[in-house]
């Protein structure tokens, strides 16, 4: 997977003077995480659940192998194909080949990010297939030339004006006095232009939320009813997963679901939740005649067995960017990756590689807000901290931090020596600092040209503790 990680830091710099984006990011930060809150504090088991739906994933992949095998078993059973993909290149060929052998000019696809993470569509254009999405947001970004900003709302560093300004410029067909000042003129407009591409299309193309062992299906989970128009109409359906999306019954997918809408979007329940299970059988009014499944690992299985393992419980509700600062004050482009926020700055290094991707877990308070509204309880931060391990050891960090880390190291080791540097530097900030806080401080700038140094008060943590363990003995 190819990343522009590099550039995250000249990214954020732009983002953060980029204000149509900053008013944009300022309104998804309220909406998304008070809608989550009083989701979750509407069910009263929702802690439970979250347990329950980590115990499943947690299972499920240490017998992935077992449960793979068992859903390719049922999907040959109800008359599909599933096609194993070690890569990207192997899963854009396999999906080239179906297209071809169907004749196909025209595909519509679902919201998926797994085919954004192997540059689905440039590849199809490439090969004479139109791709077109039907999802609204990746329609507008479609439309833009961009990429996703955000797992569940794609377009969501974007503006009203920005999105009618696309559409006039694209909708050259309609009249020129159209009204599209409503909110629900531009959701009309974009339903009008896709209705006939349904029914054109040749191939739909969906991700899948879930896999299910048990019966061979896949699901799907939206808020418009475009899966469904996207998978039912054209005469094939592909379907194009991740190895970890698979689950082992009915009943585990249905336990995972009551968790993902609250995370995501703060509903009970998400509008359709859809589940497919092969082609069109000879009593069925409508479907697809073929059903296939490609299913990709591009590095998933070297994740298996390691300290990021729990990673692949994911199931990119967006929680975790929704309630990240970082993510916040920069949006999604910024990381220059398909995958953003807390869930993407620990996947990407484990798809694309850590001498490529190394500032990404750095880009973290550490807060621990991503870990704390994970339903599947990730730990995000552990696994940033073991990313940051491994870059260190690879001499890949600056050598401003390398020699930050050993200088702190000297002292560290030698702690009569700490102590009194601490208790040093104590007194010198105290008597740098004017009133409350430091305003300036060399080699710092990059602080407190931001925010205030508070000035240290009182004694050291070392200092404070010494004098209660002596009250404890005495």
């Amino acid at each position: 997977m190819e990343t522009q990680a590099q550039e995250f830091k000249s990214n954020a710099v732009e983002a953060l003077a980029n204000q149509p984006l900053q008013s944009a990011m300022g309104k998804m930060k309220k909406g998304f995480t008070e809608k989550r809150r009083i989701a979750a504090e509407g069910l009263e088991e929702f802690e439970q659940l979250r347990d329950q739906a980590r115990d499943i994933k947690n299972h499920t992949l240490d017998h992935l192998d077992l449960y793979l095998e068992a859903f390719e078993e049922k999907v040959k059973e109800n008359g599909g194909h599933v096609h194993w993909c070690a890569d990207g290149e192997e899963a854009r060929q396999t999906i080239l080949k179906i297209c071809r052998d169907l004749d196909a000019r025209t595909v519509t696809k679902g919201k998926s990010m797994i085919t954004e993470e192997i540059e689905l569509n440039d590849f199809l254009e490439k090969n004479d297939v139109e791709p077109v999405e039907t999802d609204l947001g990746e329609y507008i970004i479609q439309l833009r030339g961009e990429k996703p900003s955000h797992i569940i709302a794609p377009a969501v560093h974007l503006n009203q004006d920005q999105v009618e300004e696309d559409f006039r410029r694209v909708h050259t067909h309609l009249p020129e006095d159209r009204n599209l000042v409503e909110p629900r003129s531009l959701v009309n407009e974009a339903r009008q232009v896709l209705r006939q591409r349904y029914i054109d299309a040749d191939v739909g193309i969906t991700g899948a939320n879930f896999l299910i062992a048990e019966t061979g299906s896949s699901v799907i989970v939206t808020n418009e009813g475009n899966g469904d128009l996207t998978q039912t109409l054209p005469k094939a359906h592909i379907v194009v997963a991740s190895l970890e999306k698979v689950v082992p019954t009915l009943e585990d997918a249905s336990t995972i679901l009551r968790v993902l809408a609250r995370s995501a979007t703060g509903q009970e329940f998400s509008a359709y939740t859809t589940f497919s299970t092969g082609p069109k059988r000879a009593d069925d009014p409508d479907g697809p005649e073929e059903y296939h499944v490609v299913l990709l690992d591009n590095g998933r299985s070297s994740m298996l067995g390691t300290e990021f393992q729990e990673m692949l419980r994911c199931i990119r509700c967006g929680a975790c960017m929704n309630h990240c600062p970082v993510y916040h004050a920069v949006g999604g482009h910024a990381y220059g990756s398909t995958y953003v926020g807390p869930m993407g700055v620990v996947l990407t290094p484990a798809l694309a590689g850590i001498e490529e991707t190394g500032v990404l877990p750095n880009a973290s308070t550490f807060c621990g807000r991503c870990e704390a509204v994970c339903p599947m309880r990730i730990p995000l931060p552990k696994m940033m901290r073991h990313w940051r391990e491994k870059e260190f050891e690879k001499h890949l960090s600056p050598a401003a931090t390398r020699y930050g880390i050993g200088f702190w190291a000297f002292f560290a080791k030698r702690p009569k020596l700490y102590r009194w540097f601490v208790s040093t530097n104590l007194a010198l900030l105290k008597l740098w600092g004017k009133g409350d806080n430091i305003r300036f401080f060399p080699f710092k700038d990059g602080w407190t040209k931001h925010r205030d140094l508070p000035v240290p008060e009182g004694k050291s943590f070392q200092q404070l503790w010494k004098e209660k363990q002596k009250g404890a003995k005495s």
